[in-house]
């Protein structure tokens, strides 16, 4: 089975750097590495929403490089620095971008992220069968 990365252009540098691709195609899924909350010139915000909104932008290029809608993703893993202090944040702005049938989801607090100041990181897996019009 081929495996094949998708790498918006927004990506490219970071692909280069870190040496890792944003998303994966491997079967009929599309991998994604975790989001993090940084703007598009590499800073973390101060703001929670401001982070959990760049986070799910960035998963939304990913996707649309890959021509997948949001609706595509089939599991959702989410990793918060104060879990309990911004979870009711986090599900309103989940559900800016997430429609019915829902994802599965699995909420973690982490004692650390990579990036310093971020507060969510948040991984998918979407079904390529769920294409865009």
């Amino acid at each position: 089975m081929a495996i094949t990365p998708v790498i918006p252009p927004a990506f490219q540098t970071a692909y280069e750097q870190i040496k890792m691709s944003p998303g994966v195609l491997s079967g009929d899924h599309l991998f994604l590495t975790g989001m993090t909350g940084g703007d598009p010139d590499g800073q973390m915000p101060s703001d929670p929403a401001t982070q959990m909104r760049n986070a799910f932008n960035k998963i939304g290029l990913i996707l649309s490089e890959a021509k997948l809608p949001f609706a595509a993703i089939a599991e959702m893993t989410t990793y918060h620095i104060g879990l309990r202090d911004h979870f009711e944040l986090f599900n309103q702005i989940r559900l800016e971008y997430l429609q019915p049938p829902y994802p599965a989801w699995t909420a973690i607090e982490a004692a650390g992220l990579r990036r310093e100041d971020a507060i969510i990181e948040i991984r998918v897996v979407a079904n390529v069968g769920t294409q865009t019009e």
